[in-house]
């Protein structure tokens, strides 16, 4: 049932164009199509190996052939693989039958089924099929995406790097910052761990039903099977697993999903302070004709991109998050659960993705209101008592923080009450007059320079 109003998950309902891009790399089809793509890669491997006499040497033209069932893969040819998983009530086995049914369709490759599948677990072919669905999604769809988001908030921090802007420590007005600098903190956060997140990689086996290359030994003993297979995972682009039981652990995979927490995480105070911004005036939202912000009060603009973002971004951190706890724990040599737990891989990743676009399409619609900041900051004289405090201190003046916290704590300010009181400490005077041109936009100490550095 293809119909989006019927769809369970919203990923493949209300937001199904958005995720769209996924659907390649992390659906059913996919995972058919990567445990198709590893059964023709480790056939073709063994077909390779030299003290491998038995297996027929594959010619250039079956070659060719053996590529296009990859490359014209589709969802017909994967709806063959579920008639069979129908009848064999065995996933992996369907994907063995169904190559095995395209060997024997070609003379030259029909001698060589009996190879498909060979000394292999189905766990074998899963492990190394989930390993590169989530290296295609990590390269091709979260990495660009990440990447061009941060390349985003970056230019902000620079363009309102000097923009000064009251901070709010506790929700309470505190010494200035600048808009920009407040960007540069989440860009910052985000650079060191998407660096990380970029260089991971992702780990896969082949070896066997517990981990020992039984199978592989007792029919080559004279074959090094965990060099070759060490050598076929690292032709898949992964790093070799060499210990295992049946499956492989998995921490790998929880290692990666909880990078995509920790970058997930920032996003999500990212996208609460952008709301809180909003709230306060700050940033204005632009009109877009023909919507409706809210079913009875029709002058709303509501911040729904960075709520959706929030809200995205949390249910994929849950998902994640059970998927990074509970993947590494099986019982003894093999258990089922983490077969059913794995289905929702593309879950976690499908709502960091919808998160991010939000992100992207809320930072689109944002038109800043500098008048509405500069008013903030006239407003809260007060902020300035810690500069003048931290220079009386300089200068040895008896009990400098009791004096503005009698002057300023729970009050409202302006320049000329601050300018009385400076006049009346035993200060230089030209002291005096640097603090007398001190205003609550030019006391943001380096935050504009840190800005422009990020």
């Amino acid at each position: 049932m293809n119909e989006p109003l019927l769809a369970l998950s919203p990923l493949d309902g209300r937001y199904a164009a958005i995720c769209e891009p996924l659907r390649p790399l992390l659906s059913e089809y996919a995972l058919l199509k990567y445990r198709l793509i590893v059964e023709i890669k480790w056939l073709i491997h063994l077909a390779q190996q030299q003290n491998i006499p038995e297996i027929a040497e594959i010619s250039a033209e079956d070659n060719v052939y053996l590529q296009q069932l990859i490359d014209e893969f589709n969802v017909n040819e994967a709806q063959k693989i579920k008639t069979i998983e129908a009848r064999t009530k065995h996933d992996v086995k369907a994907v063995e039958y169904y190559l095995k049914e395209k060997l024997m369709a070609r003379p030259s490759l029909a001698p060589l089924c009996e190879w498909v599948h060979f000394a292999c677990t189905s766990e074998d072919i899963n492990n190394l099929a989930y390993a590169l669905m989530l290296k295609a999604t990590q390269e091709t769809l979260i990495t660009p995406t990440l990447t061009v988001l941060i390349e985003q908030l970056t230019l902000r921090a620079h363009e309102y790097a000097d923009i000064a802007m009251l901070s709010r420590t506790h929700g309470q007005a505190a010494s200035p910052t600048t808009l920009g600098k407040e960007f540069a903190n989440f860009v910052a956060r985000l650079q060191r761990q998407f660096k990380t997140w970029s260089q991971m990689r992702i780990t896969g086996k082949i070896n066997g039903a517990v981990g020992n290359y039984n199978a592989h030994a007792i029919a080559y003993p004279n074959v090094h099977w965990p060099d070759l297979c060490a050598s076929f995972v690292a032709a898949l682009g992964l790093e070799f697993q060499a210990f295992t039981t049946q499956i492989e652990p998995h921490d790998n995979l929880a290692e990666v999903l909880q990078q995509l927490i920790r970058i997930n995480t920032i996003l999500i105070a990212f996208s609460r302070d952008l709301w809180g911004y909003i709230s306060l005036g700050y940033f204005s939202q632009q009109l877009i004709a023909g919507e409706v912000g809210s079913s009875t009060m029709p002058h709303k603009i509501n911040p729904i991109d960075f709520e959706n973002a929030e809200g995205n971004l949390g249910l994929s951190n849950a998902i994640a998050s059970f998927l990074a706890e509970k993947l590494p724990i099986s019982r003894w040599q093999r258990d089922l659960t983490d077969s059913t737990t794995l289905r929702n891989l593309g879950c976690a990743l499908g709502h960091s993705y919808l998160a991010y676009q939000a992100v992207q399409k809320g930072l689109s619609k944002l038109k800043l209101n500098p008048e509405r900041l500069a008013e903030d900051l006239d407003q809260n004289w007060e902020v300035l008592g810690e500069a003048i405090q931290t220079v009386m201190r300089r200068y040895g003046i008896q009990d400098p923080y009791e004096k503005l916290k009698l002057l300023t704590r729970g009050k409202k300010l302006d320049a000329k009450s601050l300018h009385a009181f400076i006049d009346e400490q035993a200060l230089p005077a030209e002291v005096k007059i640097e603090l007398k041109k001190l205003t609550p936009h030019t006391y943001i100490g380096y935050a504009a320079v840190l800005a422009k550095q990020v």
